[in-house]
């Protein structure tokens, strides 16, 4: 499985939290804790908001712990949101357009996680992506193809609505004609303004996910990069909103029911407020 993080708040330096932490995602790359395996060497990415409304990328398909290029990056790239990704390949090929985060116009994404049979489903997946968005897919991984997916089910109108569209159809996909297949999806999504991350899965356990609040910083990771007090534990089946860094709200993901019940099942808990 992937490791990632997601930082906003004031503009820092990305090694504060990429490179210089002793359990790093440099050093989650090679030892992760809490992965099915410890090792994610198939290349890494970082994604940013500077300038421009849309987001800067820089991917690479080398093992994070063997390209010293991602330190000096680091050292010099600064951002009020940034995300930073080392993959682990789940059947498609260690090229830089499979590499995450992946970004289409204003927004940013990336995963941890897989689809069930990629091979079985990817037809049926890659047509929820619309005809407009279609030539933005420049890879051939899931997670690509389920980010233009939620792109094209109204993410700027409303993106978690969006995304429990993509994933209610997904859901149907899995179960058909009684497979049950598996589905683990982690992932974040950005906008340069919003945050949001998601912890989900389908017939499996869902992979980790911890956020902390430092003051004006917020971090969303798959795993702790230290031992400072603070971390908390994403629920399952949750959603993660973050308007500002100073307020964070927790909302109910999927319902359990196949059918979609109402837009926003549950109501938000806010659990943190500066």
């Amino acid at each position: 499985m992937c490791r990632w993080i997601a930082y906003r708040g004031e503009t820092t330096l990305f090694e504060n939290y990429v490179t210089e932490p002793v359990h790093s995602l440099i050093t989650q790359s090679l030892r992760a804790r809490e992965s099915a395996g410890p090792t994610n060497g198939d290349g890494f990415g970082l994604g940013w908001y500077g300038v421009h409304p849309e987001p800067g990328l820089y991917r690479e398909t080398r093992p994070a712990w063997s390209d010293e290029n991602l330190r000096y990056l680091c050292r010099h790239l600064q951002s009020h949101m940034f995300f930073a990704h080392v993959r682990a390949a789940t059947g498609t090929p260690v090229t830089r357009q499979n590499c995450h985060p992946f970004a289409c116009g204003r927004w940013m994404f990336m995963h941890n996680g897989f689809v069930g049979s990629w091979s079985r489903l990817r037809r049926r997946i890659e047509a929820m992506i619309p005809d407009p968005l279609y030539p933005s897919r420049s890879g051939n991984t899931d997670s690509e193809a389920i980010f233009l997916a939620i792109m094209g089910a109204g993410i700027d109108e409303d993106p978690i609505a969006a995304t429990r569209t993509v994933m209610t159809r997904l859901r149907a996909l899995l179960n058909e004609n009684g497979l049950r297949e598996r589905m683990r999806f982690t992932a974040a999504l950005a906008n340069g303004q919003d945050l949001y991350a998601f912890r989900f899965a389908e017939n499996d356990s869902a992979n980790s996910l911890y956020y902390r609040q430092a003051g004006d910083r917020l971090i969303v990771a798959s795993e702790p990069y230290d031992g400072e007090p603070g971390w908390i534990e994403v629920p399952a089946n949750h959603v993660l909103l973050s308007k500002s860094a100073h307020e964070i709200e927790l909302f109910p993901f999927m319902p359990n029911e196949p059918e979609l019940k109402s837009e926003h099942p549950g109501a938000p808990r806010v659990v943190a407020r500066a």
